[in-house]
């Protein structure tokens, strides 16, 4: 009897998944030169495209060139050469006879920005991050103008519509994560008091035009995603119900699937560092609130956070959740999904940096999972014991050359390109 996780799930846009596990979007950090895609992600995604996930959901690509999620990210906007998307594309479908799906996360960091980057730090409000001592890792924030906001729309459309032209066979628009759609879903950071801001259907205002413009410059068959919290671990945030309405309201905008996650690096119960009773398990963080969510839920709806066994991948299908998705674990063992139909598990773990500074912890944590990655992209084997003090440090370093690489490129861009980047 062949497992549910590898079933085939036909979305609404005719799109069929072959199977039930997904990539989820962890942020690569190995933008080329002009913040393009190289050998280096072609290499990555090659990897997992042989290891027999359904999907595949890169990591956050940014739509405006001034904001970035740090130096490395990748850049797609309208006066980006679209070839090494194609390329992209391609390396990730490479896997043969029934192989993955392939969608582009698409972002906006909005105030989450490292206050070492040039560019801009927006927010629906002048609210800044709060991460105590470690505040001043970030931006301060400047409350976006009602034009800043509809040129921002505008350019998640113009992400997604290049996204298909590369082959992409969908976008994952995100929402959650604490960044710029996820901030203006918060009552804790949006304290706007025109029509993006008060009550829950303003404040998913932002959103929903996104994902009406993204649907509109994409083909039917184009699948359109939303990574959204199922809570946001901080009181008076966002929470389970607040995400309920918002899947509810996503329904009739031609949205395929809600992808279901939680924190920000206020609080980063993405990372393992829970800040809520709900979230204390090793493995599917986020599965109680996502049975909740399943029972009211018009979409098909993917869980990620700290899936690591087929057993507790199994349980989240049984609870009505329709994809799996992993992202530490494929940085580890890529072909996972290939050994679980073949009854094996994965041989090597990696276990959640364990600090009792959380921000420190959750930045250690991320150092260390893209350190995996990187050696996946040199086809190098992971190594998932290396001490989380030395990816922190390794990173730190190679950031500040992409950050020089960033700041030349930008401003290059800056002199010859033919919008107006800061609209």
């Amino acid at each position: 009897m062949t497992s549910e996780l590898f079933s085939p799930l036909p979305l609404r846009s005719g799109q069929v998944l072959t199977n039930r596990i997904a990539k989820a979007a962890m942020e690569e950090n190995m933008a080329g030169d002009g913040q393009l895609p190289d050998q280096r992600l072609l290499t990555l995604y090659r990897r997992w495209a042989a290891g027999g996930s359904g999907l595949l959901i890169t990591g956050n690509v940014m739509v405006h060139a001034e904001a970035l999620t740090g130096p490395g990210g990748v850049v797609l906007d309208e006066n980006a050469p679209l070839q090494p998307f194609v390329e992209w594309a391609e390396a990730a479908k490479s896997g043969g006879s029934g192989s993955s799906a392939v969608w582009m996360q698409i972002n906006h960091p909005g105030r989450q920005v490292a206050s070492d980057m040039p560019g801009v730090v927006w927010g629906p409000s002048d609210t800044g991050v709060d991460l105590g001592r470690h505040s001043r890792r970030f931006g301060r924030p400047t409350a976006m103008t009602p034009a800043q906001i509809e040129a921002t729309v505008t350019r998640f459309a113009v992400t997604a519509r290049r996204a298909e032209e590369a082959g992409f066979d969908g976008v994952e628009v995100h929402a959650a994560h604490g960044y710029l759609l996820s901030q203006f879903l918060s009552p804790l950071v949006n304290k706007r008091t025109d029509q993006w801001g008060g009550s829950l259907e303003n404040r998913a205002r932002m959103l929903l035009d996104v994902v009406r413009a993204v649907r509109a410059a994409v083909s039917p068959s184009f699948a359109v995603a939303v990574k959204l919290n199922s809570a946001d671990f901080q009181r008076g945030g966002f929470d389970a119900d607040d995400a309920r309405q918002v899947i509810g309201m996503l329904e009739p905008l031609g949205a395929d699937l809600v992808e279901l996650s939680g924190g920000s690096y206020e609080s980063p119960a993405m990372t393992g560092r829970p800040a809520d009773a709900h979230t204390q398990a090793r493995e599917a963080y986020f599965l109680d609130l996502a049975k909740d969510l399943v029972r009211t839920s018009p979409l098909p709806l993917m869980l990620t956070g700290g899936i690591t066994r087929r057993a507790t991948a199994e349980q989240v299908l049984d609870s009505g959740v329709a994809v799996v998705g992993m992202g530490t674990a494929l940085a580890v063992t890529p072909d996972l999904p290939d050994r679980w139909r073949s009854h094996r598990e994965a041989d090597r773990h990696m276990a959640p940096v364990a600090w009792s500074d959380k921000a420190l912890a959750s930045a250690a944590g991320m150092a260390r999972v893209r350190h995996q990655m990187g050696r996946l992209a040199r086809g190098s084997e992971a190594r998932p014991r290396i001490h989380p003090v030395y990816t922190l440090l390794s990173e730190q370093w190679k950031q500040r050359g992409a950050l020089r690489r960033y700041r030349a490129w930008l401003s290059a861009s800056r002199g010859t390109a033919s919008v107006d980047l800061h609209a």
